[in-house]
């Protein structure tokens, strides 16, 4: 399904940009706050090195794994606040932009934390910790559930919009897709335990659809709602030597204003 929307986003954006960039076209400026539902993550990566288990006092109490074996979580965020600012040329049904955003979503909990084919939700929390001599009197889905830490995404986008004109309406409906890059910063310190505090550089895309009212010739106000995303989040975590992927898409729903300077 994400392919897809890809897919489909990245042809509309083309197809609209080579569309308005024939015709005669206004500036204009924007800008827009709102509400992010950042989506679950499954996150999953592997053991770089081998890795010593802790002291569990159970039946891995010694054990190694070897580098390589898969290791991962669930990751559940908090709603979030989203801004943007944008700059734009706008001709009847065609509008291109360039645009600024930022993202930012609490963590609200982590859970079913696995190393190969061993669910350590109820194993005691020293597994996680290379070489740990003694069990820490706490399993490790109580340590992880405290979900402290956060995920902040700034984007670059280059967005192509269809107006539907409503002769003598004010109200312009619309639709839209964009594609860009994405700067995520990625914190996950459960229970005050740092386990990643990365940042990563991927490829962002989004579809949007809103409607805008004229307010006078040249001021509008639009509502947006938006699926934006970017591809699979590299990240090395802290805690032991390995690398993870953290899923990163968001629906955002924002409110702004937009100003043509144009005649």
């Amino acid at each position: 399904m994400r392919n897809s929307l890809f897919i489909t986003t990245a042809l509309f954006a083309m197809g609209a940009i080579s569309t308005a960039m024939a015709q005669e076209k206004q500036p204009y400026i924007s800008g827009a706050i709102g509400y992010g539902a950042l989506g679950d993550s499954s996150n999953s990566g592997s053991f770089t090195e081998d890795f010593p288990v802790g002291g569990t006092g159970g039946m891995l109490d010694g054990a190694t794994l070897p580098a390589g074996t898969p290791v991962g979580w669930e990751t559940e965020f908090d709603g979030g606040f989203t801004g943007a600012v944008a700059f734009g040329l706008d001709k009847g049904f065609y509008r291109i932009e360039a645009e600024v955003a930022y993202s930012t979503n609490d963590v609200d909990t982590h859970s079913g934390v696995f190393a190969g084919e061993i669910a350590l939700d109820d194993v005691d929390a020293a597994v996680l910790i290379a070489a740990q001599t003694d069990p820490l009197e706490a399993t490790t889905g109580t340590i992880v559930s405290d979900g402290q830490g956060e995920l902040q995404t700034t984007y670059l986008f280059a967005n192509a919009y269809y107006d539907f004109l409503v002769e003598d309406s004010p109200i312009v409906p619309y639709i839209g897709a964009g594609l860009g890059v994405g700067f995520v910063n990625v914190e996950f310190s459960p229970s005050g335990v740092g386990i990643i505090d990365d940042d990563d550089t991927r490829f962002a895309y989004q579809a949007m659809a809103g409607a805008s009212f004229a307010a006078t010739e040249q001021l509008s106000f639009f509502g947006e709602v938006s699926y934006r995303a970017t591809t699979d989040v590299e990240v090395e975590v802290d805690l032991f030597a390995g690398e993870l992927e953290i899923e990163n898409t968001n629906i955002i729903g924002e409110i702004g204003l937009r100003y043509n300077f144009g005649s």
